[in-house]
């Protein structure tokens, strides 16, 4: 599992709009990648548009906002496409990236025990560390935290 000040965790994913990602052609640049459960979820939802919302904030800042978790392309496109998100959404088909994070946990809803990810946001220097992971993230507050660290980031 990766931590604060550590080298982040090295990846190539597809995003919505069928190009790809790479975490060597940010370098350079801030990235907040934001996992998130399940697209078209209510508290998915929520944190997806208050990045939407904030997304100036981070755009002055040097920073690329994406969202990741292992739906597919296709659903992403259409997450992206019903609530107007400015920014991409990566596919972790197999979820390689959320494991170098340790955020593919098993979780339980209902009595019923299944794996997936623990909402988590990773906030990567320009250098391609790892400045900043918020664990077992709480929506509400979460995108103004992000956007305070990032904004920190860059003074320093």
């Amino acid at each position: 599992m990766l931590n604060e000040g550590d080298k982040a965790a090295d990846f190539d994913l597809e995003a919505d709009d069928g190009s790809r990602v790479s975490l060597a052609s940010l370098r350079g640049r801030n990235i907040v990648l934001f996992f998130y459960p399940k697209d078209n979820t209510a508290g998915c939802t929520k944190e997806a548009c208050g990045f939407r919302d904030a997304l100036p904030r981070f755009d002055g800042l040097n920073a690329e906002v994406f969202g990741i978790n292992h739906g597919d392309a296709k659903s992403h496109a259409k997450f992206r496409a019903k609530f107007a998100l400015p920014y991409r959404l990566l596919v972790d088909e197999n979820h390689a990236l959320s494991d170098a994070y340790g955020i593919w946990k098993e979780k339980s809803m209902f009595a019923v025990k299944f794996m997936g990810i623990e909402r988590t946001t990773v906030l990567i220097d320009s250098r391609g560390r790892i400045a900043r992971i918020f664990r077992k993230v709480r929506v509400n507050g979460h995108v103004d935290a992000v956007a305070e660290a990032v904004e920190n980031l860059s003074q320093g």
